[in-house]
Order: structure tokens, then C-alpha cells, then sequence
């Protein structure tokens, strides 16, 4: 998932204004006026503390809007803690939705914005994780004062259906249940970061179960802890005609692990496949790179020269798009895996650590 840590202090309790610090890092983005977010049938405009028209941002293929947005779409209370850079949502909301003037000149393009991996988020008195559409986790975001969530993670906790049109820019929520509207913090108080609530999962509708649910029921399956097990992906699928969650994680034990593989039905909670794989590493002589048991490895390229390789492919990108990166021991050789998230696309690649010979090369459109 990981975290680092940062703080952020309140800066407007009227606004709930939060000031980036150190540990945050600083990423090019896109505000995206056009994308539109439609929840159960109706179209959703969001508005800050103040009246005024907020737009969701996407960055790497994830559609963020305003956490207090999504307190109101809860029905929820969002507060903030800054001696544990904490926000809470919680309770039940008995203030009507805020309103305000539509932004009709609204214009979109890039933006600055800060990634904050160092601020939890507790719904419900649950310590969440987020994931996009590829089970890859993602941050909250800072921008002009407000915290940003992921759309797609929070429509899934909420027990929803999530689904993106690109022929009319439009991000779906749907379930039988009903939602309101919009952005910020609702309070700043200190007490509420350790504040619980009755809730010890993802939320559900009638129809569909959560992914914090699918996870659970896979961990129940083969018999491990959430704290044994290393989760690679998790996310909602369309497959043969139905949603399910497709569920990756491993187990390490000593020079070996067990990779999990599940495909769960999202209506009944069935599992409809299970693979399990035995992987072993073969430790060798200590050459700088380390294998994801822990153990050394004595390849030819190093992990520089094989993210170079693989970023030659993608003009543009960085290191900083690089997401899951990792020595491997498959068939019989050192391979580097990994992905990289650039303008709406993933790229998941495998490179032999000895020959430098890019072995797999996958692309895919991500829409959030």
C-alpha cells in the first residue's frame, strides 16, 4: 500500500483548508469539468463550503472528487483531525446538501496537485485503503485546500456498481439505494480521529457485495490472515455476463511463497476459480538486487537499467509512474515485473534480469 508520513494542519475551519507538508509529493493532474458523476439516475454537482462549483480530477486514470462531496453522498459527517491527519466519516448527516452557483465558464486542463500517502482516512470506523480499477492502491490528494478520494473506491465501499462511459465522459454509480450531492470538511476537531462506528466492513446494497467483502471471503478461503497475505489486486470486473472481483494476493513463507488467484461472483459472494501456484527462489550470491523474498540475487542488469528499458517504451513517462516493481524467480530465471500508469494507460511488463530481453509486454486503457 507503504504510507509515508506526513502532516497536515488545518488551516479555515469554515473552508476545512489543509496545508501540505513535507512527505507529500507533487504530481501534474487534470481538472476535468466535462467528466460528469451520475449517481442512481441523477447527475451530481459538486459545490465547496462556500457556493462554489467543484469539478472531479483525474490523474492516472482515476476520476477524485472532494471528500466532502462524498460525506454527502453518504449521508455522512466528515471531520478532520490535524494532530493525526485523520479525516473521519462517520454518523449520520442531518444538514441538507450544500448548493451553489454553477461554474458555466468552467475550463479544464492540467493542474498541480499533492499525492499525501501520510493521511488516513476512517470510514465508519474503518482505517480504509483505496485501489483503482487494476487493485492498484492510490493516496488521497490535496488540491486548493480540499482532501480528494478516488470515486471508484468510494462507490465500491458504498456498495455500488461503478462503470465509466468515454464516449460521454460520465462516471456511473448505481445501486438501489440513493445518495446526495458534494466538498471539504463539515468539522475540525481533535477528538474525532479515534472515533468507531458499527460498521466493520465495506457497506453494502442489495445486489452486489463490497471488495473489502471479496477480499475477506478469499482470505477466509485459503485459510490466511489479512496480515499474512500480500495483496497484488483487487478489483470489480465484468466477465462472461456478470460482475466479479478478481482477487490477487501471497503468502511468503521462508524461500518460498503461494500465490492466490480468485474470481468472486460480486451478487452471491461465490467463488467462481481459485488458482493456487508454489513459487521458490533460488538465493544466490549477493549482488545489490533483492529478490521479493528478501534473499539476493545475482543478475546482469540492474533494476535501473531494466525501469529504463521498459520507460523507453512509453515517451513521456517517468520512474515516478513505475507501480509494482519487483525481482521475480519464474521458470527458471530472474525476471524484473512490473507496471507503469501513464496518460490512461497501463503497461505491465516482464524483462529478463539477465539478458535485458523485454519477455511480456501488455497495454491496457484504464478509465476510472
Amino acid at each position: 500500500m507503504k504510507k509515508l508520513i506526513c502532516a497536515l494542519a488545518m488551516a479555515t475551519m469554515v473552508t476545512g483548508s489543509a496545508l501540505a507538508a513535507p512527505g507529500s509529493y507533487t504530481v501534474t493532474a487534470e481538472l476535468s469539468p466535462n467528466v460528469q458523476i451520475i449517481i442512481d439516475g441523477t447527475a451530481r454537482t459538486f459545490y465547496n463550503a462556500q457556493g462554489q462549483e467543484v469539478h472531479p480530477i483525474m490523474y492516472a486514470g482515476t476520476t477524485y472528487v472532494p471528500i466532502r462531496a462524498i460525506g454527502e453522498l453518504m449521508g455522512k459527517i466528515v471531520n478532520w483531525d490535524a494532530a493525526t491527519n485523520t479525516a473521519t466519516i462517520s454518523g449520520t448527516r442531518t444538514t441538507p446538501a450544500t448548493v451553489g452557483t454553477p461554474d458555466i465558464n468552467a475550463q479544464g486542463g492540467s493542474i498541480s496537485l499533492r499525492m499525501e500517502p501520510g493521511i488516513t482516512i476512517v470510514i465508519d470506523g474503518v482505517t480504509r485503503t483505496f485501489y483503482n480499477s487494476v487493485g492498484m492502491e492510490v493516496d488521497p490528494v490535496l488540491y486548493q485546500g480540499s482532501i480528494y478520494l478516488p470515486i471508484r473506491a468510494i462507490g465500491e465501499i458504498m456498495g455500488k456498481t461503478v462503470s465509466w462511459d468515454s464516449a460521454t465522459q460520465t462516471v456511473y454509480l448505481t445501486s438501489s439505494g440513493a445518495g446526495s450531492d458534494v466538498t471539504d470538511y463539515d468539522t475540525a476537531n481533535p477528538s474525532v480521529g479515534g472515533q468507531t462506528g458499527g460498521q466493520t466492513g465495506g457497506q453494502t446494497t442489495t445486489g452486489q457485495i463490497s471488495l473489502e467483502q471479496s477480499k475477506q471471503i478469499a482470505l477466509n478461503n485459503a485459510g490466511v490472515s489479512a496480515s499474512q497475505a500480500n495483496f497484488v489486486r483487487a478489483y470489480l470486473d465484468y466477465d462472461d455476463g456478470r460482475r466479479v472481483y478478481d482477487v490477487e494476493f501471497i503468502v511468503a513463507s521462508g524461500n518460498s511463497f503461494l500465490e492466490y488467484d480468485y474470481e468472486i461472483d460480486a451478487t452471491t459472494g461465490r467463488i467462481v476459480s481459485m488458482d493456487r501456484d508454489a513459487e521458490y527462489y533460488r538465493p544466490t550470491t549477493p549482488s545489490g538486487n533483492v529478490g521479493n523474498n528478501g534473499s539476493s540475487a545475482n543478475v546482469s542488469v540492474s533494476e535501473a537499467t531494466a525501469k529504463q528499458t521498459a520507460l523507453s517504451r512509453v515517451p513521456g513517462a517517468s520512474t515516478a509512474n513505475i507501480y509494482q516493481f519487483r525481482l521475480d524467480f519464474d521458470d527458471g530465471r530472474w525476471e524484473y515485473e512490473g507496471k507503469i500508469i501513464y496518460n490512461y494507460r497501463e503497461y505491465e511488463f516482464t524483462i529478463d534480469a539477465n539478458t535485458g530481453y523485454i519477455l511480456d509486454w501488455e497495454v491496457d486503457s484504464i478509465y476510472d
